[in-house]
């Protein structure tokens, strides 16, 4: 075990909020850097700053950071400030990096900015837009599972204890009567944790009957003969639930809120970008995979089409949902009720829409205190 994934444990075990695990995407997992975008630093430097350093995930979830460094959005708005990145699995590994500085700026999922958020009594980071909805789905054997009615007695996997995932599959199951032990995953559904990577080798094996799972985990499992029996968006209003949220060190927002703005503009414009060019995005979008510090391989037709047309990408950070799917931790008994008054702040955002001519986007009561 490395010494990092050793302290990110050790730090896990001492945390009050959480009863079991920080909710993540495969914890403790270490970035990749400097991920390069594709155009060179060019003109003044935004805020004085040399650099700016920002985090993502490697998925389809994250098409927005992703898009924007292969086509140089985000370096285009920075002008002569450097743009490094750096690539997580983990979501805890990514709070943690943005709370030591190693990143300033971060799109990530709704369970660890919580987390994140709670563990530090509300002073580590800032939610300052949205970036993805959606792109989740209950994919099955259908050999061994027939439908929704017949889950009791199987296995299904999720991508880790307290993740977003795990926590939407929970209390899925507990409004359909199943009893499972959040912590265990034993009961009358065994849920079993599993990192994303390894799930569709379990699925074909035949060591898992299904998986609650993001994109583009779910379309793999479909291309190998998998069956989708519930897209979660049919149980959010309207839809639409969080799935991806841009964060900030409440640091960097406070002494560099240029820079904080300039990422903002260009995340909008990228995502603007992506719904009127789906083709070109979707392209744009393998092209980054397939670099080697990114996933390293592109994506075959069969899985990059549903994946990436089942993820709505949007700068609505959605926050009633927000709310939502922290008291479905709570009641699955993951998380302590935390107080998430003060976790966005939208100000710079609304203001790069209205620039944009767009409209603006609502905290829910969830603004900066």
């Amino acid at each position: 075990m490395s010494a990092v994934r050793h302290r990110l444990l050790a730090a896990a075990v001492s945390v009050p909020v959480l009863i079991g695990a920080l909710g993540a995407c495969g914890y403790g997992s270490e970035a990749k850097k400097d991920t390069s975008a594709q155009v060179a630093p060019k003109g003044p430097k935004t805020d004085g700053l040399d650099q700016i350093k920002l985090g993502f995930f490697g998925n389809t979830t994250h098409a927005t950071p992703l898009i924007g460094l292969q086509n140089g959005r985000f370096q285009k708005e920075l002008g002569g400030t450097e743009v490094k990145t750096s690539l997580f699995n983990a979501g805890p590994a990514e709070i943690e990096a943005l709370n030591s500085g190693a990143i300033d700026i971060g799109w990530i999922g709704p369970s660890p900015a919580i987390n994140g958020y709670a563990k530090s009594h509300g002073k580590s980071l800032k939610i300052i837009s949205g970036s993805a909805s959606g792109g989740v789905s209950l994919v099955v054997n259908p050999k061994k599972v027939k439908g929704l009615g017949d889950l009791k007695g199987k296995t299904i996997a999720t991508p880790q204890l307290g993740n977003t995932q795990d926590v939407a599959l929970l209390n899925f199951l507990s409004d359909k009567g199943y009893k499972v032990d959040a912590t265990t995953g034993k009961g009358d559904v065994t849920v079993q944790r599993t990192d994303n990577k390894v799930t569709p080798t379990a699925f074909e094996q035949g060591s898992i009957d299904g998986a609650w799972v993001p994109e583009p985990t779910a379309s793999k499992l479909v291309a190998a003969g998998g069956k989708a029996i519930l897209d979660e968006k049919t149980l959010w209003k309207d839809g639409k639930f969080v799935i991806t949220n841009m964060i900030v060190s409440q640091k960097f927002l406070k002494e560099h809120p240029k820079a904080v703005e300039a990422v903002l503009r260009a995340s909008v414009k990228t995502n603007s970008w992506i719904r009127s060019h789906p083709d070109e995005a979707k392209k744009a979008l393998n092209a980054k995979l397939a670099e080697p510090d990114v996933a390293g391989k592109a994506l075959p037709a069969n899985v990059l089409d549903p994946a990436f047309k089942n993820v709505d990408i949007t700068d609505d950070p959605l926050a009633a949902t927000l709310q939502e799917e922290a008291d479905h931790a709570v009641k699955a008994g993951l998380l302590k009720k935390p107080d998430l008054k003060g976790i966005y702040d939208l100000t710079l955002l609304n203001k790069v829409l209205k620039s944009e001519g767009k409209q603006p986007v609502d905290d829910a009561g969830l603004g900066t205190k």
